[in-house]
């Protein structure tokens, strides 16, 4: 995950650091995602607030990613605590996953791990499989779609850059099919 353009490496890293995770909030922010207009076309753009650096999102040709939680900073933690820390990431996902899978049906999972390894080689992958790479957002994805909503598809994760940043869970939407890359 970038980090905030202070250079402080404890300063939050997306827009919702502070805020406490609500299920409800997640899967509204989730649904807002999905009712906006998509660019056309363009380049991905990495948007962020202007005096903290502090990540809002990425939008590119047919996709937008936002954060829609962020947990505490992981400085220091390690151990127990941080395994703690890491289950009640992924058990905030389980209730986001959960709701969705009540309204859309059965999820499905997309590795991150192709995407990780064409970065690491430089070689190609599509601006939105690159777009996550950038932001470090490794984690795997869970997919439903299409949806109803003009057949997009939508994806969470939850994901960490390094054993101090905070786990943070993002929401991609997209015109185009989210599938697993080949290797």
């Amino acid at each position: 995950m970038a980090q905030a353009t202070s250079g402080d490496p404890s300063s939050p890293v997306t827009a919702r650091a502070g805020q406490a995770f609500d299920t409800g909030r997640a899967v509204s922010d989730v649904e807002t995602l999905l009712a906006e207009d998509l660019p056309r076309d363009g380049a991905p753009v990495r948007e962020g607030v202007p005096a903290s650096g502090e990540w809002t999102g990425t939008r590119g040709a047919g996709f937008r990613i936002i954060p829609i939680w962020e947990g505490e900073d992981l400085t220091g933690v390690y151990g127990i605590e941080w395994n703690e820390a890491e289950d009640a990431a992924m058990a905030n996902l389980a209730l986001v996953v959960g709701e969705l899978d009540r309204r859309w049906g059965p999820h499905r999972k997309v590795s991150m791990r192709v995407p990780l390894f064409r970065k690491q080689a430089g070689t190609p992958m599509p601006a939105l499989f690159q777009s996550l790479s950038d932001m470090d957002c490794y984690g795997d994805l869970t997919v439903w779609g299409p949806t109803a909503a003009e057949g997009r598809w939508v994806a969470v994760s939850v994901n960490q850059c390094d054993g101090d940043a905070p786990m943070i869970m993002t929401a991609v939407v997209s015109q185009f099919t989210i599938t697993e890359l080949s290797e």
